[in-house]
C-alpha cells in the first residue's frame, strides 16, 4: 500500500468517525431537548460544519495534487498525535455522556463537568480539535491545509468558546460529584 493510499484510508476512517459523532450528537441533542435544553450560538454552527468537512477534503486534494515526499518520522509522529487527539475526544464524549453533542445546548439545572479531562482544563475537546487540525494533514505533508485550517479554526474557536462560556455561566455551580455538563462538547 502506498503512503497516499494509507493516508486516504486514514482520512476516510476519520470521516466515518465524524459521522458516528453526528449520530451520537443528534441522539443526545434530542435527549437534551426533552429535558428543556436550550441551544445557543446557532449562527456559527454552519461555518463549523463547512470548516471541518473542508479540512477532510482539502488535505486529500493537497496530498493528491502536490504528492509530497513525506519523511517517515513526520508521518508517524503526526499519526501518534492524531490517535491521541481521537482518544481525548472520546474521553470527552464518554465523560459528558448523554449531554455531549456538537451544538451548544444547555439543560437548565445541570451543573458543569468536573470529572474526566475537565478536571485538567475547561475545553479539552477543542484541544483535540486543534491537535488534529494540525497533525492529520501533516501525516501526509499537507501543510497548506494544516495552516489554513488552523487559522480559520482559531477565529471559529474565539466565537465558539465565547458562546459556550456564556451558556455555561447560566448553570448552577458544579458539585464535587458532577460528571457531565449540559450539552455541547462542554456546554
Amino acid at each position: 500500500m502506498t503512503s497516499l493510499t494509507a493516508f486516504t484510508v486514514l482520512v476516510v476512517l476519520v470521516a466515518l468517525e465524524r459521522l458516528a459523532e453526528l449520530v451520537v450528537s443528534k441522539r443526545n441533542a434530542a435527549w437534551s431537548a426533552e429535558r428543556g435544553g436550550r441551544e445557543t450560538g446557532q449562527g456559527h454552527y454552519p461555518f463549523m460544519v463547512v470548516l471541518h468537512t473542508g479540512l477532510l477534503v482539502a488535505m486529500l486534494v493537497e496530498a493528491f495534487v502536490v504528492r509530497p515526499d513525506v519523511p517517515g518520522a513526520l508521518a508517524w509522529s503526526m499519526l501518534v498525535l492524531v490517535l491521541a487527539a481521537q482518544a481525548l475526544r472520546w474521553w470527552c464524549i464518554s465523560t459528558l455522556g448523554r449531554r455531549w453533542n456538537t451544538r451548544v445546548i444547555v439543560v437548565p439545572g445541570l451543573a458543569p463537568v468536573t470529572g474526566g479531562p475537565y478536571r485538567f482544563f475547561s475545553h479539552p475537546n477543542y484541544v483535540a480539535v486543534v491537535i488534529e487540525g494540525v497533525a492529520l494533514p501533516l501525516v501526509h505533508g499537507a501543510w497548506v491545509t494544516a495552516l489554513v485550517f488552523t487559522v480559520l479554526n482559531a477565529f471559529l474557536l474565539r466565537v465558539r468558546l465565547r458562546v459556550e462560556d456564556e451558556a455555561l455561566a447560566t448553570l448552577p455551580a458544579p458539585d464535587a460529584d458532577s460528571r457531565a455538563t449540559a450539552g455541547g462538547p462542554r456546554a
